[in-house]
């Protein structure tokens, strides 16, 4: 079962019910910490917290994250701290490198915790990416929301925090975000398609001819025809139990799709080694609907592990074929997701 919260939930709490959910749990259980010393419920005391679990290959999170960095920008100075707990899913996302180089792309510029055992995950018995805690100056958690979404209300809820912790000066203005890129919001009306993992253990839809074999090299056909959320593999390919793995150049992966967005978690199994792709959709470069990481002819080259934005198609949004045929070995996807 994913973790990540699909949609925008739907929780509505007027602003005179904030009861009291718990008390602020303990980072204790960090490995390590960016932008900031290790910080503690006792010395956050006075302060208005705002905990937010990601982690950076979730599309879901990417397109909360400029919410919650103009949050940390504008309420800062007025007793607002943001905290990110960084949590990892992936392999590659416990590797402090990956997530420090993620911080600095990103431009996340508030503390943020690394929790590669979970530890915080657990100590806050959070299920989810995104998740947001918002605990007042006493320590105490007034209120959560899991998933995208709900951005006025939360921005609203640090405001009532921070007037109740004495601040000056905070306002009822709210933050005005124009974000782009895999930051922009999903077209929610227009998807069909679904999050999808690559390796055996959690993929759907997978119809190559033969099924899988799993663990071991193996020569992959695809049919002539996919229905709507079904792909397959072409060439040889290594299929693991969280991603799968090229061996020889020229492999493919085909998905049909319905989204506005595809966008792909990949990366190079050798740091050093990076790996050229082209992106077809229905046959023919995407043009206009190339992504961020794509040009128009659908030229682009995996050099890290991170979620690549592949197709953003312009006009209106039917089915349609994507196709990544990668020219050198040693990529390595691990998952589909849209929006």
């Amino acid at each position: 079962m994913t973790l990540h919260w699909p949609s925008p939930a739907g929780l509505h709490i007027a602003s005179d019910q904030l009861p009291v959910e718990g008390e602020l749990a303990s980072f204790d259980g960090a490995t390590g910490w960016l932008n900031s010393p290790p910080l503690t419920p006792a010395g956050l005391r006075g302060k208005v917290v705002l905990v937010d679990f990601w982690t950076y290959t979730c599309v879901n999170w990417l397109r909360q994250l400029p919410y919650v960095r103009a949050w940390a920008e504008k309420y800062s100075g007025l007793g607002l701290v943001v905290i990110g707990v960084h949590t990892p899913e992936f392999s590659f996302e416990h590797n402090p490198d990956n997530v420090r180089r993620a911080v600095r792309d990103l431009r996340v510029a508030y503390p943020v915790a690394i929790d590669n055992d979970y530890a915080v995950w657990s100590a806050f018995d959070n299920h989810y990416w995104p998740a947001l805690y918002f605990a007042d100056a006493q320590g105490r958690i007034r209120h959560h929301h899991f998933g995208e979404g709900e951005y006025q209300q939360s921005e609203m809820i640090i405001q009532r925090l921070l007037a109740e912790a004495g601040a000056s000066g905070v306002g009822h203005d709210l933050v005005s975000v124009q974000a782009s890129g895999v930051e922009a919001p999903a077209d929610w009306a227009d998807l069909r398609s679904a999050e999808n993992y690559t390796g055996w253990e959690r993929t759907e839809g997978f119809v190559s001819p033969d099924g899988v074999a799993p663990g071991r090299p193996h020569v992959y056909r695809a049919p002539a025809q996919l229905r709507l959320n079904q792909w397959a593999l072409s060439g040889d390919w290594s299929v693991g139990d969280h991603a799968v793995a090229l061996n020889s150049p020229d492999g493919q992966v085909i998905y049909r799709f319905r989204a506005r967005d595809l966008n792909v978690v990949m990366g190079p199994a050798d740091p050093a080694a990076p790996a050229r792709f082209r992106v077809l959709l229905d046959g023919q470069p995407p043009g206009a609907a190339h992504g961020t990481d794509a040009d128009g002819q659908g030229h682009g080259t995996v050099v890290e592990q991170r979620l690549y934005q592949l197709i953003r198609q312009p006009e209106s949004i039917v089915e349609r074929t994507f196709e990544i045929t990668f020219l050198d070995p040693g990529a390595e996807v691990y998952c589909f997701t849209f929006g």
